[in-house]
């Protein structure tokens, strides 16, 4: 019976620590990044009106017509 009772109270004791710990905060929305296009030869993203060449090709990083995204698009003259 005394066994039974130590080990009732270190359960009760190790139980009760453990559920005190702090709940973790929320981390904060993220904020909405402005759409980029992709350039492999460079191995980085760019930003919307960066004008490049792509394999030899001019173009310029423009906005979809949705406005969530961006594509590389031939430069126009």
């Amino acid at each position: 019976m005394r066994n039974f009772l130590v080990t009732s109270a270190i359960a009760l004791g190790l139980s009760a620590c453990a559920s005190q710990a702090p709940v973790p905060a929320r981390p904060a929305a993220a904020t909405p990044k402005a759409p980029q296009c992709w350039n492999g030869d460079a191995g980085a993203f760019a930003e919307i009106g960066v004008a490049t060449k792509i394999s030899g090709v001019e173009v310029v990083c423009e906005k979809t017509s949705d406005g969530k995204n961006a594509q590389w698009m031939s430069r126009k003259r």
